[in-house]
């Protein structure tokens, strides 16, 4: 990602987010109302059109198949689980990698309760100018902390704005770590085990290894490798966990109670009625655990 250019991949979620908003209630699988909020021209233009939204999704599903689904279930799933931690008295939340995740503007709930938005800068400057846009002010229980995981220490940088290590936490960390370093992702996963108070959890997702080294014969992979199925050259995949192994790859870093959602139990969970034929790619599993205090 080029320094002061914004993420490519987070608008291209939120169009998907947007595009998913605009269907009606029976009909959608996920509701991100201030998605389109955050789109280009050329992207708000086709998420206004239905011709041209119908066109654009029939191009995506060519180059990636199942990807719009693969992003209404993963924001379905996060969803959620954030209202089930908000019922278990969450007191702290915390995004990794924010992109254009909006909801600690769309869960009233989450007003009460202090939200730390971790992000690229260049991309957490255009999502604040946004913000003040829509809303005509910065909400006050959103604290704003620029980062860059390959490169600043994640502990300074929340410690700074005000983050509390003894409060129960939960942690998003949506869409993010395929494009980090091993390192990286481990110094992020310590840091959640080291500074988390009683009943903290994290849920995240993560590219299968096969799909990164080329193992996985599926259209979808092939398209991580040809290029038409990422972005513009500068969100490169780089990090992947071996499928089947995920219970010892986070126990082994300081988390119990594992769950792992697969493609196909997203899809069985959420997508019924208008939405049984509709595909979601397998290039990812989800999983939510608890830190092991």
């Amino acid at each position: 990602m080029k320094e002061q250019k914004s993420s490519y991949s987070a608008e291209i979620a939120a169009a998907m987010r947007a595009i998913e908003a605009n269907k009606t209630e029976d009909e959608r699988v996920c509701f991100d109302m201030y998605a389109k909020y955050f789109l280009s021209t050329a992207n708000k233009w086709i998420v206004r059109s239905r011709l041209m939204t119908y066109i654009a999704l029939r191009i995506v599903e060519r180059k990636g198949p199942g990807f719009p689904g693969g992003i209404a279930a993963r924001t379905r799933y996060i969803d959620d689980l954030l209202h089930s931690r908000i019922e278990d008295g969450i007191e702290q939340l915390v995004i990794l990698g924010a992109g254009y995740d909006t909801r600690p503007y769309r869960f009233d709930a989450l007003k009460s309760i202090i939200v730390f938005e971790v992000d690229y800068p260049a991309t957490q400057n255009y999502k604040i100018s946004k913000i003040e846009k829509i809303f005509g002010f910065r909400p006050s229980h959103v604290v704003y902390v620029p980062v860059d995981f390959n490169k600043n220490v994640l502990s300074s940088c929340l410690s700074e704005a005000g983050f509390d290590r003894t409060l129960k936490t939960f942690f998003i960390w949506e869409g993010v770590t395929f494009y980090l370093t091993p390192t990286a992702v481990d110094d992020t996963l310590s840091f959640v085990t080291g500074n988390s108070g009683p009943g903290s959890s994290i849920c995240f997702d993560y590219m299968l290894q096969s799909v990164l080294d080329g193992r996985c014969d599926l259209e979808e992979a092939k398209q991580v490798h040809t290029g038409s199925f990422k972005g513009d050259g500068e969100e490169a995949y780089t990090f992947g966990i071996e499928d089947g192994t995920i219970e010892e790859f986070l126990s082994k870093r300081g988390f119990s109670q594992i769950v792992e959602m697969k493609s196909e139990q997203l899809k069985k969970k959420y997508f019924h009625g208008k939405n049984q034929k509709r595909k979601v790619h397998a290039l990812f599993g989800y999983v939510h655990a608890m830190v092991d205090l």
